[in-house]
């Protein structure tokens, strides 16, 4: 990497694809509009996490750094991770000083606090942006180096101290462009789906999600009669069409935009991006969210907000059983005033240009950057 006299902009963050593709959409923004150039953009992440192959297929140059997790209760594996995070903190901190960037943009996850630390000792400005409703522990640690925290709702602004509150800007969750520009034609073609029935989009994140599998395997005979079913299972779970009208894939990848511009109803996890992608679409939106003995809880919250506004229905707890969503599936299919209603609320929630609001303070700040050094 040749640094001579580049204006280096770096994102940082990685795990899941949550905390890489609203990244990706500001990255499209800035190129979209001519702000920076593809050579300028950098990406530090885990080279364990699932970042690398995606930016790699964006094109993204990529650093890696050792990632340990960071956790709030007591743990062994907590005197390795330890090790992880200092020596990832010096890999940083050398590349600080190396490559000089003119700003870091973190978009959280356990990998960015390293280098979040590493570019406040350096004097590189740095912003931080949480999809969630309420911050993670990496985004918590982050946001006390960083000269900005972009929130994707004006609610989150309670999880914070009063010390940080001119600090924080409400940006929304970027979307990628690419994800606003499907066709519901192409998305029903690509699999075999005739389109004479509403059509319910299974997805379980990008890692999968074998609850969900589950409970479909239950109620998938009663929803046929009734709609078309198109299920993402996630690796080891394979792909094929044991019936007609049900279609399941391991991952759907380039066709996604296409497939979710042709759901009418769509089944998942409560993510921020899935949340994010769907609410900007205006879909109908079934929620299975992870509870507190497979996260921080994370999901639950992100999915009572959507709730509670009429953007979504959830399934937790007792009610995450096959007979519940059963009739929940059954009810929206059935009823296109419904699902308009819940996706008008959706839209209403998600209504913010995230990706142009990241992207303009990003470049505000670079700007002022590049002009004091």
């Amino acid at each position: 990497m040749n640094t001579g006299t580049r204006k280096l902009l770096v994102f940082t963050g990685g795990g899941t694809g949550g905390h890489v593709y609203p990244g990706l959409a500001i990255i499209d923004e800035l190129k979209k509009k001519g702000r920076i150039s593809s050579e300028d953009i950098l990406w530090i992440g885990s080279g364990k996490g699932m970042e690398g192959e995606i930016l790699k297929k964006h094109g993204i140059p990529f650093f890696s750094v050792p990632s340990g997790k960071l956790r709030r209760y007591f743990s062994l594996k907590n005197v390795t991770d330890l090790f992880l995070i200092a020596l990832a903190l010096c890999k940083s901190l050398v590349f600080m000083l190396k490559y000089r960037p003119v700003l870091l943009f973190s978009k959280g996850g356990y990998v960015s606090v390293p280098p979040v630390i590493a570019a406040r000792i350096c004097r590189v400005p740095v912003l931080t942006h949480e999809s969630d409703l309420d911050p993670g522990l990496a985004t918590r640690l982050n946001a006390r180096f960083a000269d900005r925290i972009c929130i994707s709702y004006d609610k989150t602004r309670e999880y914070f101290t009063s010390s940080l509150a001119e600090k924080l800007v409400l940006t929304g969750n970027p979307v990628r462009p690419a994800m606003l520009e499907g066709d519901p034609e192409i998305g029903r073609r690509s699999f075999g789906l005739p389109g004479n029935k509403p059509l319910v989009l299974v997805i379980g994140g990008s890692l999968g999600a074998q609850q969900i599998n589950l409970l479909m395997a239950e109620v998938i005979d009663d929803i046929l009669p009734h709609a078309e079913v198109l299920h993402q299972t996630g690796g080891g779970n394979g792909s094929d069409s044991p019936r007609p009208g049900y279609v399941r894939r391991e991952y759907i990848h380039e066709e996604m935009p296409h497939v979710l511009a042709a759901a009418d109803v769509v089944i998942s996890r409560a993510g921020a991006g899935t949340l994010w992608e769907c609410g900007t679409l205006g879909k109908a939106m079934l929620l299975i969210p992870l509870g507190t003995e497979g996260s921080r809880g994370d999901q639950l919250r992100n999915a009572a907000f959507f709730a509670e506004r009429g953007a979504a229905r959830i399934l937790s707890g007792d009610e995450a059983s096959a007979g519940f969503l059963r009739k929940a599936v059954l009810e929206l299919v059935s009823s296109q005033e419904i699902r308009l209603r819940m996706g008008e609320a959706a839209r209403r929630i998600c209504g913010l240009n995230a990706a142009q609001s990241c992207g303009d303070l990003i470049m505000k700040i670079y700007g002022e950057t590049v002009l004091h050094r």
